[in-house]
């Protein structure tokens, strides 16, 4: 089995403490208010009082992108806890009591996945609207599906053991059943799964706020800040960089954290 701590392990370790650290940072020692326009200092380049210039509107960048950080983080873990919540049951049900259950369930995944991810969350913001809660329902509801076929493919080799089946011939609840023998012999595939959502959630949700479709000014996102970078790219650059290297730090640090997860918990690759 490969070690766990790998160099690769550790420096995504890092990253994503560094990520957290400045999301918490933000909430208690910001340097300026992130929402406060200051018109006197309006694009100023990174200097000693302002370490990453100030936008259009003379706001802190350094400031907006602490407060982007913990928009990002709290976003990405309710998408991805609605998407594990919702598919792990659905998968569980389909997988257990398959039949009508399993084909009814089945329709309404692929159907789901039969959109495109993309437009498919434009389509649910467009009729949610933008705001924090609609981007973690529309995510969420759209990466369900991924995790019902996975806990449901899990779910399906779990339901011919005989342990299981002693269960049913001895009368247990099916719930109890789901949850005392089944549920835990999906745990691996969902953690390996979970770790994966995380990165496809805080880009999805980037993608989103640049978009103007995700959280709504003034509130800062990183997303938001690449997208009112746009017009002062030419004079302006660090507008654009710095959320730009958050964002894919954030990714970097999530996707080597992830390998090690997937080395750690997926059975196939303790045969390498």
């Amino acid at each position: 089995m490969r070690q766990t701590w790998s160099p690769r392990t550790i420096l995504g370790t890092l990253l994503l403490a560094v990520v957290l650290a400045v999301a918490l940072a933000g909430l208690v020692a910001s340097p300026y208010d992130p929402l406060e326009p200051d018109f006197a200092a309006q694009l100023q380049g990174p200097s000693a009082q302002h370490w990453m210039g100030t936008d259009q509107f003379g706001r802190d960048v350094l400031s907006r992108l602490m407060a982007g950080a913990m928009t990002s983080i709290m976003i990405s873990l309710g998408v991805v806890s609605i998407a594990v919540l919702a598919g792990t049951l659905f998968g569980l049900l389909s997988g257990y009591f398959g039949g009508g259950v399993d084909r009814v369930i089945g329709f309404f995944t692929n159907t789901l996945m039969a959109f495109p991810g993309l437009l498919f969350v434009l389509g649910l913001m467009a009729v949610i609207g933008p705001s924090r809660s609609g981007v973690v329902i529309a995510l969420g509801t759209a990466l369900t599906p991924t995790v019902i076929r996975v806990v449901r493919s899990s779910a399906l080799s779990v339901r011919r053991n005989q342990f299981v089946e002693a269960s049913i011939a001895l009368g247990q609840p099916h719930g109890w059943i789901m949850l005392r023998h089944m549920l835990p012999n999906c745990l691996s595939p969902l953690i390996v799964l979970s770790t994966s959502l995380i990165g496809v959630a805080v880009l999805s949700e980037s993608a989103l706020s640049f978009l103007g479709l995700g959280v709504p000014a003034p509130h800062a996102t990183w997303g938001g800040m690449l997208a009112d970078a746009r017009p002062n790219l030419d004079h302006a650059s660090w507008l654009a960089l710095f959320p730009g290297a958050a964002i894919s730090i954030a990714l970097l640090g999530i996707n080597l954290v992830g390998d090690a997860v997937r080395d750690r918990f997926d059975p196939r690759m303790h045969a390498l």
